[in-house]
């Protein structure tokens, strides 16, 4: 699929009227910096008694096609797929390809892009699955220090890229605070360098997402009904059991975040 390349002009005075009095002036040096993070401040507190779409709106009238969302097609990823794209249709969606992918999510991946209309931004390491490991070996089985140096190379690199090449200035990301104890302090908005990071379903629970694929009889991701919580790559995900918290599913229990979505930054 073609990548976009234009984008339209944002007037700043299209904001909704109740977020008016946060929009700061664009500044550079520590005048801008200052002005960013009096905007986040303030953004975040309106922002948090807003509803999803609500913060979504937001997003688009304050960035204007700035704005990108990316997905993993994992278990609940379809949620803010249907959400920012019944209000945007044309807004990229960035999906990382790990090369490790269970093919249940390539296939998840496929179905939600026709049945949603995505407009997919494919991305990808410089190297096949098969030239990685031979170059740098299986680095998720090295500890700590080897899953991080992995999801560097396979995800976050690949990531940064994306936001690059789209000239992003809002990035839409679906998680939530109940999915790891890490998650538990995330805000609506934050700031990653330059780059607005916008978290529209943070508050939503388990069974607010559940609801919601109901209500819109959306697809779940094949390997939900398989005892899978959380799909990432093939090996280091695994089924929830008993006993088990959902975070403990991902990277062998060692940690949960693979540097996709920091605290802060």
């Amino acid at each position: 699929m073609e990548k976009p390349s234009t984008f339209e002009a944002h007037d700043a005075a299209s904001a909704p009227p109740d977020l008016e009095k946060i929009q700061a002036e664009e500044g550079s040096g520590s005048e801008g910096k200052a002005g960013q993070a009096a905007e986040s401040v303030e953004a975040e507190a309106a922002l948090e008694g807003k509803s999803a779409v609500e913060r979504l709106q937001w997003a688009f009238d304050r960035f204007g096609d700035r704005v990108v969302l990316s997905s993993s097609f994992g278990i609940q990823a379809a949620v803010l797929l249907h959400l920012a794209t019944r209000l945007r249709p044309e807004i990229p969606v960035i999906f990382v390809d790990t090369g490790y992918l269970f093919p249940e999510t390539y296939r998840y991946a496929d179905l939600l892009a026709e049945r949603l209309g995505l407009r997919l931004y494919v991305v990808q390491a410089p190297f096949s699955a098969a030239w990685f490991e031979a170059r740098y070996g299986r680095l998720w089985e090295n500890g700590v220090e080897g899953l991080n140096r992995y999801n560097e190379l396979r995800k976050v690199e690949p990531m940064r890229r994306a936001l690059a090449e789209l000239h992003a200035h809002c990035w839409l990301a679906g998680v939530r605070r109940t999915q790891a104890r890490t998650r538990a302090d995330l805000p609506v908005l934050q700031w990653q360098g330059e780059m607005a990071k916008m978290h529209p379903i943070v508050d939503w629970s388990d069974e607010q997402v559940e609801a919601y694929l109901d209500q819109w009889a959306i697809p779940r991701h094949p390997l939900a009904s398989q005892g899978y919580v959380s799909v990432g790559d093939v090996p280091t995900s695994r089924p929830w059991e008993e006993g088990m918290l959902p975070e403990e599913t991902r990277f062998f229990g060692w940690k949960r975040e693979c540097g996709l979505h920091p605290r802060s930054s």
